[in-house]
């Protein structure tokens, strides 16, 4: 088999060349490229020839698909693939294996500090005092017996409750699918209009689709409390940002922590949310560790070694 790197993956040069050392004492070619080029005429030539081929959050439309006959599979070091043309991969019978769980502990760690954040202003108190100020205006909230809405109960979903399960909060959750596990957390399911309009914090846990596009607009946003506040470390489109933008400028809602957008970062100078005072953005990093690096690229591994083998794993 060959196997394309075609983007970096966050780790060291040891740990990429223990992976490449690894498959290539079992005669497999491993060709890897250390930089990112997202044109697909430069995709397409760092594919070419490839049986399998290895990306993070590379763009990876039909144009490129369509242009790589000997392509079997894409081992994907990302957990959402909204930016592939899965529906391309299946009629050309390509498989996408993910490497979903991989992020689920820090995403969950940073959805809970920016939930403190919100309540703290923690982001608003440093460089204040580093100025000589004090925290007058800048009291905050507690965060224990507040009601948290948690909207999609996956793995990061039910690692954020199992978090804020020692908070002392109440916990409510929306999902298509409602787990044991939750219950254990102290997790009451209700419907998602009920979450908005009770919970003093949501917080999206969501893949991108098309259900899920847009899902949270200015109706949904229009049932939250005045006080309350909206956490994001799923995917931006999952809420309308137009919307979010002009609550947020009107004080419909008090606040936000959004780590996703509409376009990766960096955001262009016109993004409403960068002159909003009442929102805390940070710039997709909330899977981004380096225990999370290092657990990506071994799900990777294992991911293509099962596939060899003609085994399923993640993304079957």
């Amino acid at each position: 088999m060959k196997i394309h790197i075609i983007e970096p993956l966050a780790v060291s040069e040891q740990a990429v060349n223990q992976f490449k050392d690894n498959f290539t004492t079992q005669g497999h070619e491993v060709i890897v490229y250390d930089n990112r080029n997202e044109h697909p005429e430069e995709t397409i030539k760092r594919c070419s020839g490839a049986d399998i081929v290895v990306i993070a959050n590379l763009p990876f439309p039909r144009a490129v698909i369509d242009a790589l006959p000997d392509l079997k599979m894409l081992a994907v070091a990302f957990t959402g693939t909204d930016h592939i043309a899965m529906e391309t991969c299946r009629e050309k019978n390509i498989a996408v294996r993910n490497a979903s769980g991989y992020s689920s502990i820090n995403v969950a760690e940073l959805t809970v500090g920016l939930m403190i954040d919100l309540l703290r202003n923690i982001t608003k108190l440093d460089p204040l005092t580093r100025r000589g100020g004090t925290r007058k205006g800048l009291t905050g909230f507690d965060l224990a017996g507040k009601t948290v809405g948690i909207v999609g109960t996956g793995e990061i979903g039910l690692r954020v409750a199992k978090i804020l399960s020692g908070f002392d909060v109440h916990l409510l959750a929306y999902s298509r699918t409602e787990k044991k596990e939750a219950l254990d957390y102290g997790i009451t399911y209700t419907g998602l209009d009920t979450l908005l309009k009770e919970s003093d914090i949501v917080t999206l846990h969501l893949p991108l689709s098309a259900h899920t596009r847009g899902m949270i607009d200015a109706d949904k946003i229009g049932l939250m409390k005045k006080s309350s506040y909206i956490v994001n470390c799923a995917r931006g489109p999952i809420i309308a940002s137009k919307d979010l933008a002009e609550a947020l400028k009107e004080r419909r809602i008090a606040g936000a922590a959004l780590d996703v957008f509409d376009t990766e970062p960096p955001l262009p100078p016109e993004n409403p949310f960068l002159t909003l005072e009442n929102v805390i953005l940070t710039p997709h990093i909330a899977y981004a560790t380096e225990e999370a690096f290092t657990r990506r690229l071994e799900i990777v591994k294992t991911n293509i070694e099962a596939f060899i083998k003609g085994k399923p794993v993640h993304g079957d």
